[in-house]
């Protein structure tokens, strides 16, 4: 079940807010309850339709399995003299047994060369992750621990986060789980924020990427030189705003229930360099890698060459956490290598030279998601190739300007959207009551295309 689905707008959605509000004026205590029942439901839905009815059961055993380790972390933990040993063995048999499961099931195939036949878990990348950070959390903090089981598996299974995050630390939603305050005026923004992002991935996302099925369709090898770059431009931002509006749409939904979920993207388009651009995009996947990965192996503390070593351990993860396949590999080495270079102060001159550095970054940005994109690698060489006008033998020389007739409007928007201005204009008016006029008018046009068929999945969900 997607967000953008009539199923979860017309069915789920309305239940869920009904029991949800009941439950907040008659029965606080049991919010949690409720969160964690529907959210069990969201996931069971999902994984029945999907051919896969067994796997929420994965899901269960992986929160009840995280419980009792934060609770043995927690109990060693307070002892007056913490017995460090054990706690660190109880710590790596907890992230042993989580990573073991997501090698299993998304990685196993392609290291070992084998087929298990094993379909791969909606969202186990996301939430393998915040499990993990939990018993980290917990192993350095002991406090941190949830007593609650519903508690817990309210936020491991929170459903508006659980499918393609944000990736939300235990510390940060901790204090909103235990107590929180919700008010008329944090659920419309909630709605608010719902309706943007629910725009951004019907209106923008999904006819954006026709353009890039269309190329598909007819082959990278046979695309003219035009075709081929505005058919990379158009899968830039149809992903961008994919998945910024999936985000948007998961922070909407915590506000509704009255939680603070991080944000996710901070206008990436914008860089001038590779660096400043991962720091705005998926922020909490380069959160949980900063915290988690590269600070304990030493950060760029240990000198220059220990913080590379370290940059590409991080950079060859996210790109492996990506997907089980060698351009994804390819990919991270490639984003590790652009950011190892700007160390030695390219970045310093793009951010002197910002004109220049928006110059460089709109060559980059497109040019390092298409290996992101494309896993056959005989296929990503022939769509390179096209960019300059070698290799294969376009079909037709006028199919970008029959193309671009389509979308032109589209990439217009998306291209202010995508800048700081979109969030400048809607700071000034959000609070107005007239908001309401443009945001029903995008509902509206979201449950036209929904209807018309006009829908697709969410490029994360594959993670």
């Amino acid at each position: 079940m997607v967000f953008s689905s009539f199923e979860f707008l017309g069915v789920f959605l309305p239940l869920f807010l009904i029991a949800y509000c009941l439950v907040w004026k008659y029965a606080k205590p049991y919010r949690n309850a409720v969160v964690f029942l529907f959210s069990i439901g969201f996931y069971a839905y999902g994984a029945i339709t999907s051919g896969t009815p067994l796997y929420i059961l994965l899901l269960f055993v992986s929160v009840i399995f995280n419980f009792a380790v934060g609770k043995e972390l927690s109990r060693l933990g307070k002892r007056e003299e913490p017995p460090k040993g054990r706690m660190k063995a109880v710590l790596a048999f907890g992230i042993v047994i989580d990573f073991g499961i997501l090698f299993l099931f998304k990685y196993a195939d392609f290291v070992f060369g084998v087929s298990l036949g094993l379909a791969l878990p909606i969202g186990i990348s996301f939430y393998t992750f915040q499990i993990v950070s939990y018993i980290i959390d917990v192993y350095r903090q002991p406090q941190l621990v949830e007593k609650s089981f519903v508690n817990l598996g309210a936020y491991i299974m929170m459903f508006p986060q659980l499918i393609a995050g944000p990736i939300v630390r235990f510390s940060t939603v901790r204090a909103d789980l235990r107590k929180r305050v919700e008010s008329r005026a944090m659920f419309l923004e909630g709605v608010k924020t719902f309706i943007i992002g629910l725009g951004y991935k019907v209106i923008i996302a999904n006819q954006l990427g026709s353009t890039w099925t269309q190329a598909n369709t007819i082959g990278f090898e046979s695309l003219s030189v035009p075709m081929a770059w505005l058919s990379m431009v158009a899968y830039s931002f149809q992903l961008f705003f994919d998945f910024y509006g999936y985000s948007l749409m998961a922070i909407g939904l915590g506000r509704m229930m009255g939680f603070e979920f991080p944000q996710n993207f901070d206008s990436p388009y914008v860089s001038v360099s590779m660096t400043e651009f991962w720091r705005r995009w998926h922020m909490t996947l380069g959160t949980w890698f900063r915290e988690y990965v590269y600070i304990p192996l030493g950060g760029n503390r240990l000198g220059k060459g220990r913080g590379i070593f370290n940059l590409f351990v991080v950079w060859m993860l996210t790109g492996f956490w990506h997907g089980a396949d060698w351009n994804f590999i390819i990919w991270g080495f490639f984003l590790f290598a652009v950011i190892a270079v700007e160390r030695l102060g390219v970045r310093d001159f793009m951010e002197s030279h910002r004109f220049i550095g928006h110059v460089y970054m709109i060559l980059l940005i497109p040019l390092q998601w298409m290996v992101f994109a494309v896993s056959d690698l005989k296929k990503l060489g022939a769509l390179y190739g096209r960019l300059v006008g070698i290799g294969g033998i376009a079909v037709s020389g006028s199919d970008w300007l029959t193309e671009l007739s389509h979308i032109w409007w589209i990439l217009l928007i998306a291209l202010v959207l995508s800048t700081d201005l979109g969030k400048k204009l809607y700071a000034k008016v959000k609070d107005s009551k007239l908001i309401w006029i443009p945001l029903l008018a995008v509902l509206a046009a979201v449950i036209y295309c929904l209807a018309m068929g006009l829908n697709d999945p969410f490029l994360y969900f594959r993670f």
